[in-house]
């Protein structure tokens, strides 16, 4: 037995520390936290200082009592979990649930995982920090209490199954506020002109006129006003500029750059980071420091001078700008400076690549630059054309990195050709183009975070989180809109002649970026109204500020949740007895046919319309198309869904119907429901329309071969292609031409498919409807009817008894035990009084 136990908190990590540790340390992984808040209740004693109550999980017990086993046999044990205040937690937990001797116990952190670090947290062992520790316990717990009480105010006046969350509703209502700000933006016209000249050599460059003509016929005048002028340089100014390289990655700034430049979302970011840091290859990769160690200055200027030059090398220390940033942490950057790729998982690469350029970069020497700008002059008007240009002396940090920029609109200065004051310049063209002001962008991910964190709202660790979160209640989804296309006239004078020309251009495209569900308006309209502290932006960063305090052992956490909970409580008691319903109705018009009002609101499943005063004994109903909103829907876009179902003929004998229903618009053949493609308006479609569809589809499910009498159909999913058999869907490979599969392709997809099902089946306890199976990265999974527990990498699920598993299920669902139990002893006191 290992002399030295060290316990971390991932199997990555685990195996990563292995390597630097000899055989008197064994290390082993918690696999995150082994204790939180119980899920079926607050968990929170409000009474007695706001004390939680933890417990370990089921799936955790058999683990932790491993754990507790060998540590009790260890001369010492290393808690070596993250050093951020979630990291402090798991190690207290461990502590704690473990019953671990203070005497043999110590805590160490290491920022990079790397042998020369591990030895140092080694020699360098401190104790738990619960100054760490209250700060995490103060967000969970805050977070808990708002959660639990407002959501159940949700259910009652808004809609069941909804959920709130401090930070996770503040995202949303600023989400939200940038919908209505771009609904209510009105777009203003105006004339940018645009000209191209060639100077006496031939070079021909572009300029702009620094002023916008508001209406087509000023644009129109002034190009007039050019017939026949004659143009010359009237002045010339180059001075030499510099550009300096951006700091190197925090958590925020890596997830915006990697969003930029690699397309990754948020979550994706974090999970590459993650990845990287388990694997020794990068520091730590929650952070809000910009800083960098001594050392790590030192090995970025060698390597800088190696691989460049040392004309490029300039160490640079950076401060960081955010409120309550650890400045004892650094930033985010590799390991090993000299390693300037990594041979792994793609997305990997890529993402070590951008992190390993953008700490080079950092500490390179200034790009040099040389800007020139001129300014031209007509002979018969006095306005002036403006052209600019830069040309590259040294290149400096751009040699390897550049940052990306949110800005669409940003364009990058060309190279001017040789010019010199009063030299003759010859006119090409002139164009005066219309141009619409636009309203803000919608967020993106990394556009969202930027805004968190300028606000001190959230911290590094729950950006990624807060962003799945409100995409997972569906409060806000990502948008899907490609945009419509919108005219605009461009005038454009060559020679003596001036031309009108009508163009298009998309606008409007909400594809990828943060786009507000009705739920989600509804919800944060109803919360900003009766709960505006709680959404306060201000509010949300002052808790930071606390949480900060907390942890630098300056403040008490249960006096923070005191007086937190002192206003909280009382108000959410007096919205829960007082506040009104809240459905988003939108009173629309009047239906001609009907002389009713025609409203829109949130209903059961989801928003819809209705023809009818509540009151009422006869309504009409619609539901709302996925791509219309209860906020922005016209009365005659309403009034059209009560057009559906549409009946459009018959066809083979069957009914032919297009409809509208809870997953979006359909057709429907007989008992078959086709659903429309997306875009697709069910209004517009004909009976040739449907009869394509029903032919596609009736394509698409014909046989393509037979299995043990069974036939097989084919078809394309959310996971790519697939064959279906007696009930089972079985994917298609790509070493199979889908387009063209043999019976003996069949055979063998089926029969690969019943064997892989038959080899992952570890105990199948038929009488009992208790099945145990190997499931995905390693784990496996108990199943009993709609019951699903997955254990853990480290349970030995052969191993396990029957006994063993439904004590495990009676664990997992005492919910529906105590329903159980409930109903029989009604049952049964029934019975006795009669």
């Amino acid at each position: 037995m290992a002399k030295n136990l060290v316990i971390v908190e991932s199997p990555a990590k685990a195996k990563t520390i292995e390597k630097f540790l000899g055989k008197e340390y064994q290390v082993e992984s918690s696999y995150g936290h082994i204790a939180d808040l119980p899920s079926k209740e607050m968990g929170v004693d409000v009474e007695n200082g706001f004390a939680p109550k933890y417990e370990v999980s089921p799936d955790k017990k058999s683990l932790v009592k491993k754990l507790r086993d060998l540590s009790k046999s260890a001369e010492t044990v290393w808690l070596a979990s993250d050093e951020d205040r979630e990291g402090e937690a798991i190690a207290w937990h461990l502590a704690e649930e473990l019953k671990l001797d203070q005497k043999k116990t110590k805590r160490i952190v290491f920022h990079e995982i790397t042998k020369t670090a591990i030895q140092k947290a080694i020699e360098n062992p401190r104790s738990i920090d619960y100054n760490l520790v209250n700060a995490q316990q103060a967000r969970r717990v805050l977070d808990r209490l708002v959660g639990y009480e407002l959501s159940p105010v949700l259910w009652k006046k808004v809609k069941s199954g909804l959920s709130a969350g401090r930070v996770q509703s503040v995202s949303v209502r600023l989400i939200v506020e940038r919908e209505r700000e771009i609904q209510g933006f009105n777009a203003e016209a105006s004339y940018t002109v645009t000209a191209e000249f060639a100077n006496e050599a031939g070079k021909t460059f572009k300029a702009k006129l620094p002023k916008n003509f508001t209406t087509k016929q000023e644009a129109q005048d002034f190009l007039n006003k050019n017939i026949g002028s004659q143009y010359k340089v009237a002045d010339l100014e180059t001075k030499p500029a510099k550009k300096s390289p951006a700091a190197p990655f925090t958590t925020s700034t890596l997830q915006q750059e990697a969003a930029r430049k690699l397309y990754f979302p948020v979550g994706v970011t974090m999970m590459l980071a993650q990845r990287l840091y388990e694997a020794g290859l990068i520091t730590y990769m929650r952070t809000d420091s910009v800083n960098l160690s001594n050392e790590a200055m030192t090995a970025a200027a060698d390597e800088i001078t190696r691989s460049y030059g040392k004309e490029f090398s300039r160490p640079r220390n950076y401060n960081t700008k955010s409120k309550g940033a650890q400045e004892a942490h650094e930033a985010i950057r590799p390991t090993d400076m000299s390693l300037h790729g990594v041979n792994i998982d793609r997305d990997q690469a890529r993402l070590y690549d951008l992190i390993w350029k953008r700490t080079l970069a950092s500490q390179m020497s200034d790009a040099e630059l040389e800007r020139t700008n001129v300014k031209i002059v007509a002979n018969n008007h006095g306005e002036q054309f403006a052209a600019s240009g830069e040309v590259l002396k040294f290149e400096g940090f751009l040699k390897v990195y550049l940052e990306g920029s949110d800005d669409e609109e940003t364009e990058q200065e060309g190279m001017l050709p040789a010019l010199r004051v009063n030299e003759r310049l010859t006119n090409n063209y002139i164009t005066a183009t219309e141009r619409f002001s636009r309203p803000p962008a919608r967020y993106t991910e990394a556009a969202l975070v930027k805004k968190l964190e300028e606000l001190g709202i959230g911290r590094p660790s729950t950006y990624a989180p807060t962003i799945s979160t409100i995409i997972s209640r569906n409060y806000v989804e990502k948008g899907n809109f490609e945009g419509q296309q919108r005219n605009y006239t461009q005038l454009t004078l060559k020679g003596a002649d001036v031309k009108e020309q009508l163009l298009s251009e998309n606008v409007g495209s909400d594809k990828g970026k943060l786009v507000p569900t009705d739920i989600g308006t509804i919800v944060n309209d109803f919360l900003v109204n009766h709960f505006d502290t709680i959404l306060d932006y201000n509010f949300t960063a002052k808790v930071e500020e606390d949480f900060d305090a907390i942890a630098s052992g300056s403040e008490d956490w249960t006096k923070m949740m005191e007086d937190f909970y002192s206003h909280f409580h009382p108000t959410v008691k007096d919205v829960e007895k007082n506040a009104d319903r809240e459905s988003g109705e939108r009173i629309l018009g009047t239906d001609p046919k009907t002389g009713k009002p025609v409203s829109v609101r949130l209903g059961k499943f989801g928003p819809m319309a209705q023809i009818g005063e509540p009151d009422d004994e006869v309504k009409q109903f619609a539901s709302l198309l996925p791509e219309q909103n209860i906020g922005t829907i016209t009365l005659d876009e309403a009034l059209g869904l009560f057009a559906l179902p549409k009946a459009l003929g018959t066809y083979d004998g069957e009914e032919v119907e297009v409809n509208n229903g809870r997953f979006g618009p359909y057709v429907r053949f007989g008992k078959q429901f086709i659903s429309l493609p997306k875009g697709e308006d069910p209004l517009d479609v004909t009976f040739e329309r449907a009869k394509e569809l029903i032919g596609e589809k009736q394509q698409a499910d014909a046989p393509i071969g037979e299995y043990e009498g069974q036939p097989v159909q084919k078809g394309v999913g959310r996971f790519g292609p697939f064959i279906k058999w007696n009930g089972i869907f079985i994917n298609v490979s790509k070493k199979y031409n889908f387009d063209r599969l043999s019976q003996d392709d069949i055979v063998n997809l089926i029969e690969d498919k019943l064997q892989k099902d038959q080899d992952k089946v570890i105990h199948n306890w038929e009488n009992e409807g208790i099945k145990v199976e190997k499931a995905r990265w390693g784990r496996s999974v108990i199943l009993k009817g709609k019951v699903k527990i997955e254990l853990n990498k480290d349970v030995d699920a052969a191993a396990l008894t029957l006994d063993q598993v439904k004590a495990m299920i009676e664990e997992k669902a005492p919910a529906k035990k105590t329903a159980a139990k409930k109903a029989t002893t009604t049952k049964k006191a029934s019975a006795k009084k009669k």
